[in-house]
């Protein structure tokens, strides 16, 4: 694949956005073929064809990482580019150089920017239109996308289709439920119910927003604040670790608010043919019972292997719409 070579005008604005920042920004067919590419790597992550070849790839992840930020890296190596990492600390950001001067900046050297942050997504969309390289959100305060790329391709692998699923979300409402509620909302005749504790819940406009989206597709995304108000029939349990990556909660009392949304062999119990997932890091104990995420029907360590597949699915559909 041939492209053209870059001819910067310094005065000139630097072109939009690329990337995959929010999966309100993504229609049903890509994350369709975002699915289907995450499936197929999955069965093959030592793919022929080199779409990266000759294109360095800047991992900037100023919170903490394991899967996603090893998956990325892997994955441009795999698809044939150079990965090349930074820390909070390596960049001038961290002197006050301004996210526009900083996203253009490497933009003029890089071809691609996987970004996790602690921060608003705003900060990665105005990093995004100053290099104006494709962007990927590897994790913003709102938002994981490629997390819900990743679990949709575990569940197409596990089920085979997903039309007819009922998926259960069990704790806070937080980026990676946010990015399943975006995401499930494009997939045809899906349920999806998100138990969350009341006070942590999705943030109203981005529920009422997939509820519109899924409403169009025959699938339906509902919140409860109640145990005692899940679905009766139920495929999927779902659960994330009750600290999320780099937050923290005012109220002193928020365990006991959670405690009633613990995942454990009772409430597996009530959905005896249901798998269960946990995006990692876990904390057995607190949101799961050990002897469900290490248990037969656990498919937490199928998504971390699945992280490295969607990786690769997703740096090579940002750099194929780049060229």
């Amino acid at each position: 694949m041939t492209r053209a070579p870059r001819t910067p005008d310094a005065g000139a604005a630097p072109p939009s956005e690329a990337g995959l920042l929010s999966l309100s920004d993504v229609d049903e067919k890509t994350l369709s073929e975002l699915v289907r590419r995450s499936v197929e790597f999955d069965r093959d992550q030592r793919p022929a064809a080199r779409p990266l070849a000759g294109r360095a790839v800047g991992i900037l992840f100023t919170a903490t990482s394991t899967r996603t930020r090893t998956a990325f890296t892997v994955a441009a190596l795999r698809l044939g580019g150079t990965p090349i990492a930074y820390g909070p600390a390596d960049l001038q950001l961290a002197t006050g150089e301004s996210l526009a001067d900083t996203g253009r900046i490497l933009g003029l050297m890089l071809d691609a920017l996987v970004v996790r942050t602690a921060g608003p997504l705003a900060e990665m969309r105005r990093l995004a239109r100053g290099a104006g390289r494709p962007v990927v959100n590897a994790m913003a305060a709102e938002e994981h996308p490629t997390q819900a790329v990743c679990d949709i391709a575990t569940l197409v692998r596990h089920f085979g289709s997903l039309p007819g699923l009922s998926f259960l979300y069990v704790g806070e409402g937080n980026n990676t439920a946010a990015a399943l509620a975006r995401g499930l909302a494009l997939v045809p005749g899906v349920r999806a119910t998100f138990a969350t504790p009341p006070g942590y819940g999705l943030p109203p406009a981005l529920l009422a927003e997939a509820a519109r989206a899924a409403g169009a597709r025959g699938t339906v995304i509902e919140e409860v604040h109640d145990m005692e108000r899940l679905p009766a029939d139920v495929n999927a349990v779902y659960t994330t670790r009750w600290q999320t990556t780099g937050t923290s909660k005012a109220d002193p009392a928020w365990r006991e608010r959670f405690r009633p949304f613990y995942v454990d062999e009772a409430l597996m119990g009530r959905y005896p043919g249901a798998v269960f997932m946990h995006d990692l890091p876990a904390h057995r104990g607190d949101e799961v019972a050990g002897a469900v995420l290490d248990g037969e029907r656990s498919l937490a360590w199928a998504q971390a292997r699945m992280k490295l597949s969607s990786a690769m699915a997703v740096l090579e559909h940002v750099v194929e719409d780049d060229a």
